[in-house]
């Protein structure tokens, strides 16, 4: 098992960053892939970006690719997400997660643990 804790969201105007953080515990952290997704009222959750074990690989969906970047430390147990020129429709609760599989999914279903999420809120 591996517990994730989301930190970093907060209300920021359109153009504005952010730096998410998801603090991992319980199992080897680097064992896992990890994710992030977002969840829009009324909307299904959705692929934001993942990395790959080792961080070498990282995959982003098309609407925060060249905006949003995916990082992660395994000395600290941490994958981050840095958001950059924010937009009002990247307003959503962001979740972190791991993927325990033998790939780096992009789909939720493929995602094993998740954390709480955290609110981002981009004002216009």
């Amino acid at each position: 098992q591996v517990q994730l804790v989301e930190s970093g969201g907060g209300l920021v105007q359109a153009g504005g960053s952010l730096r998410l953080s998801c603090a991992a515990s319980g199992r080897t952290f680097s064992s896992y892939a990890m994710g992030w997704f977002r969840q829009a009222p009324g909307k299904e959750r959705e692929f934001v970006a993942a990395i790959s074990r080792r961080g070498g690989r990282t995959y982003y969906a098309d609407s925060v690719k060249g905006r949003f970047t995916i990082s992660r430390s395994n000395a600290k147990n941490t994958v981050y997400l840095q958001m950059n020129s924010l937009k009002p429709e990247d307003t959503a609760v962001y979740y972190c997660a791991a993927d325990g599989g033998a790939g780096v999914g992009v789909t939720v279903i493929e995602y094993d643990h998740w954390g709480q999420g955290t609110q981002v809120t981009v004002s216009s």
